[in-house]
Order: C-alpha cells, then structure tokens, then sequence
C-alpha cells in the first residue's frame, strides 16, 4: 500500500509567501529556520488548523458548537492531511490537581487497579480483611486435632426496645434455635438469665471435629451467616475464639468497611480525597518562622512581627501584654527562652485569650477586604497537609494495597520504579478486564519512560514541569490513547530537556 504525501499548494498563511510543498505520511518531518521564517505559520496555522478543522467538521452542528472551531488557513489546496493533534510547550492546566498521573489518564487506570485488586487490611490490627465464606471458615477448622469441641454461634442482639425475655425466646424458638452460649456454658433459653450483654451468642451447632464433618460445617456456617447478619464466632475449647464475617469487615475489631468504588482511590473526588486538604495534598497555614522572625527579641521588643512593639500602639499588642501579666509570662526575655507550655499559650491561644493563631483565623472572615488579604499573605506559608501526608487520600483508600504498596506511596514513585512494579504485578488468570487495564497502565509509563521523563513522580504537579516536560508529557498521553492515522504537530519538542534525551 502506498502513503500519499500531504500536499500543499499556495499556502499564503502570515508570512508565508505562496509555499507549495509534500510532506510524506508515516515519517518524522523536522521544520527548521531562523525566528520568523513561517514554521509556526506552517505547522500549526496551516496544517494543524486544516486538519483539526475538517476533523471537526465531520460532526453533526448540534456537536460542533461545544467544539473548538478554527478558520480555514490562507492556501489555494491541502490534500491528504489526516486529523490532527497539537502539542505544544504551553501548560493548558494550572490547576494544583492537575498532575502527570492525571495528564497521562494513568491515575484513572491505576484507580480502577486498586478497586478490583486490591487488598483490604484492617487499620486497627493490620490484618488483611476479606469477605469469607463457609469454605473459608472450613479451611480454618479443618487443621484443628480431631476430636476438638467447635461450637458455632451467631450474635443476636439484646435487649431490643419494647421486647421482653419470653418474646426474645420465643422468636428465637420458632427459628429453632434453643441454646445460647454464655460465659463458656451453653444454657437453654429456659436457663438464661440475661443481665448487661448486648449481644447473645446463639448456638447454631456444637460438634467434635472429625473427618467427615465437611457438610455438617458448611451448613451451619451458612445457617449462622444467615440469621446473624454475616457474622458468626467459632469457640474452639474453653477459651479461643474465632470470629468471622461474610461482609467487608474485621470480625476481629468488629470495624466495617465500605465496597472499593474506583472513585474511592481518586483525589479529585470527594468520596476518596482527604477532608482536611481537600485532595490538594497541602494546607495553607500560618508560618511561625514569617510571625516570629527573630526569637532573639522579647515580646516587648517586638517579637510577634505583625503585631509590632509597644511604640505601634496595636490593640493586639496590648492584650498580649495583659495575657501575659495574668499569666506571669515574662516579656523581657528572648522569646525563644520561654517555655514550652508558654510559648503553645501565646500561639495557640487559651480559653480566655486569642492567640496569634485565633488572630489570624479572626482575620480569615475578613477576606473580602483587599488589605487584608495583602496582610494574610506575608506571612501564611503552604504546608504538607497532617493528616494525610501529602498523599491527598482518606485514611480508608489507603489501607488498601497492590502487593505491598498502597496507592499513595505508588503515586510517590517515580515513572522508572512505578514501570517495574507494575509489569511484576500479577493478575488472576480469569479477570480479564484487569489483565487490560494493567496493559494500558504499562503503555502509559513505557512512553513517559521512552520520551525521556523516567525520573518524574505521578504525583508531581503538572505545573512545576518546564516547558519540554509538558510537552513530552502531552505526547505520551496523545500516544497512550492509541490513535491511527493521526497528524502529531510538535512545538521544539527538546526544549528544556537534558542533550542527552534529545535523541529520544
């Protein structure tokens, strides 16, 4: 099959001077020239703009008028140009959210990962959790010592409002249960005596394990499972105890987690981004260093920069002064002299006086005065946020893992490491969506690793990246996309990158 060049007759675009020209398909074209000799005028006003148009214009209007229109470039004829993509060395997000996982589309990959494979462990005893099955409380019981007593219970719980005793035992009789098990006895309903227990464990079978106890498990599992929703407690002797639950959740700590939805492992939405930074991964806070510049100085001399010394006459000066006279916090010493408890006072405020942190928040309702936000921002300062890391994620995504590493740690990795981890990762032989998923996750890091960006983190905002960077990071997500026949117009790709990945 032959390509036919694209063909371009009277291109008069700018500064271009009637050009005709061929450019062949399936080939890298480089345009070169001294500044102002028409390559921009070419590549993107010209071929870019024709290409990009026609494409449009193969929608419906209703479509094309949510579209990006571009008008027809000055040429006499442009034949055989395929739709186009520009990727230039300008930053099209300034978002703090946006960043190279989210450019390349892997984040939205890796989320979907992690909801189907990932692994749940328990944040309070750090056990893995996964919803089990009879077959699962089997394969537990099964390695007890023949002849070992096993006595299967469920919760029911007690007291309810408005039941009495014989109401409880005789719901419970009419199931067929008739037996519960308290304090290591097992009682008749007749003998129980209920005192503070909220919960009863009702016997839903007693057995001494054998070999062909298989089906006799099995079912009164599955019988416990049903009527003590999802849960049931193994006593093996007078004192083990093993709890099991067919939901997600601990038995154990008897902590229940929700269904991984993939919107759970993604910080640019509300059910998996941290509360406190909102996904963003950084606070805005008071810097202490930019409020109390010189601890050298004493309060009286001014220490607490904003609010100056006595000779400014600043209200909030005064009651500093009165706070520490009640106090008796000396003002006459270098303020990095006082102590501990004394200096958290003066930060952090008390009960019965502001503090500088109270001053400040005091100020943060006063944001729709110009001055006041001038004021604000000499000394407020971005921090890593506490309660997340930096990782932008709830507490509950990150409990889940993809082999040893949850999904904050491997947005931290660099694409290099990131690329390793995941084509190690293995995926059961039947999940076949997963297998995909996993497919179009390596492509994605193996063209930022090809492009020459192996030492960038997914995490990394896109706008700290230079100008070749973006434009490298552009070309691996137009890659990643997997597009045919496409026209690539590319704006001084080796901009901003090292010599050494020019050749890439």
């Amino acid at each position: 099959m032959h390509n036919h060049p694209i063909k371009i007759k009277g291109a008069r675009q700018n500064n271009l001077k009637g050009l005709d020209l061929e450019i062949p398909l399936n080939q890298i074209t480089v345009v070169t020239g001294v500044s102002g000799s028409g390559k921009s005028s070419l590549a993107f006003d010209t071929l870019y703009a024709e290409g990009q148009r026609r494409y449009v214009e193969t929608f419906s209007p209703y479509a094309r008028q949510f579209m990006e229109r571009m008008d027809r470039p000055q040429v006499d004829a442009i034949e055989g140009i395929p739709p186009a993509i520009a990727i230039d060395r300008k930053d099209p997000v300034r978002t703090s959210r946006s960043t190279v996982g989210t450019m390349t589309e892997i984040t939205d990959y890796v989320k979907l990962l992690y909801a189907r494979l990932g692994q749940l462990y328990c944040k309070k005893c750090g056990k893995r959790v996964v919803p089990e099955t009879p077959e699962h409380v089997w394969q537990k019981l099964k390695k007890l010592p023949a002849g070992s007593e096993v006595i299967v219970t469920f919760p029911y719980p007690y007291p309810n409002a408005g039941v009495s005793v014989e109401q409880v035992c005789m719901e419970l009789g009419s199931m067929g249960f008739t037996r519960i098990y308290h304090n290591g006895r097992i009682l008749s309903l007749e003998e129980w005596q209920p005192r503070k227990e909220r919960t009863i464990h009702v016997v839903a079978d007693r057995l001494r394990m054998g070999r062909p106890d298989h089906l006799r498990i099995v079912d009164s599992v599955e019988q416990g499972f049903r009527f003590g929703g999802g849960k049931i407690d193994v006593w093996v002797g007078d004192k083990k105890r093993l709890s099991f639950s067919r939901g997600l959740e601990c038995a154990r700590c008897n902590i229940t987690y929700h269904t991984p939805l993939p919107n759970l492992f993604s910080f640019n939405s509300p059910i998996g981004a941290c509360e406190t930074c909102r996904g963003f991964g950084r606070n805005i806070d008071i810097d202490q260093d930019l409020i109390i510049p010189d601890t050298s100085l004493s309060l009286e001399q001014g220490a607490i920069k904003p609010w100056g010394d006595g000779q400014k006459l600043r209200m909030e000066f005064g009651d500093l002064m009165d706070f520490c006279r009640k106090e008796k916090i000396s003002t006459d010493i270098p303020f990095r002299q006082l102590t501990k408890t004394q200096k958290k006072k003066i930060i952090d405020g008390t009960s019965s006086y502001y503090g500088i942190r109270g001053f400040f928040q005091w100020l943060e309702t006063k944001t729709y005065k110009m001055h006041v936000r001038v004021f604000l921002s000499r000394y407020r300062s971005y921090t890593i946020c506490h309660d997340c890391n930096g990782t932008r994620f709830k507490e509950e995504p990150l409990l889940y893992r993809l082999g040893k590493y949850t999904i904050g740690q491997v947005y931290a990795m660099n694409v290099q490491e990131t690329g390793d981890f995941f084509r190690a990762l293995k995926v059961p032989p039947k999940d076949e969506a997963s297998r995909l998923v996993l497919e179009e996750v390596n492509n994605r890091l193996r063209y930022l690793k090809d492009v020459g960006l192996g030492y960038l983190t997914l995490d990394r905002q896109s706008r700290t990246l230079s100008g070749g960077e973006v434009q490298r990071v552009a070309l691996a997500s137009a890659l990643g996309s997997s597009l045919v026949s496409t026209l690539y117009v590319l704006d001084e790709p080796s901009i901003g990158l090292h010599p050494r990945d020019s050749h890439r």
